[in-house]
């Protein structure tokens, strides 16, 4: 395994990976908290959407150019870049989803984790706001 510049934990890897699509104008962008779950498969889910297959990759892109220059990490596994439809990075306690707008209706990963706390963040926010705690 790679060593990082920086020691990140997932609190700041999700927001590394959220400035990332915000870079490249990501719509949607959805943090899901599974940290309190029982069998979670990470930490966070980030998922976002793109309006093109263009868009999608640039996003992807963009992510892994982030967390790279702020953490020095590369994504352990990625998924997804030969159909453009759904890009996958993972970065182990943190999975990055970039969907296709239809794709990402398809898949629903918002209600297949439905218990998570899921922070919706508006286009014009810059960091992930308080993305530990329950969603009350």
């Amino acid at each position: 395994m790679k060593s990082t510049l920086v020691r990140q934990d997932s609190d700041s890897l999700a927001d590394v990976v959220v400035r990332g699509m915000q870079e490249k104008k990501a719509v949607d962008i959805v943090v899901l908290n599974l940290k309190e779950l029982k069998n979670a498969v990470a930490d966070y889910f980030v998922i976002c959407s793109a309006s093109s297959d263009t868009q999608l990759d640039a996003i992807a892109r963009s992510v892994e150019e982030e967390v790279e220059k702020i953490t020095g990490q590369n994504p352990w596994q990625t998924e997804g870049r030969t159909n453009r439809e759904w890009v996958l990075l993972d970065y182990v306690d943190v999975v990055v989803h970039v969907f296709l707008r239809d794709r990402r209706q398809f898949y629903a990963l918002e209600e297949l984790w439905g218990d998570a706390d899921i922070k919706y963040l508006e286009e014009e926010n810059v960091s992930v706001p308080n993305t530990v705690g329950p969603n009350k």
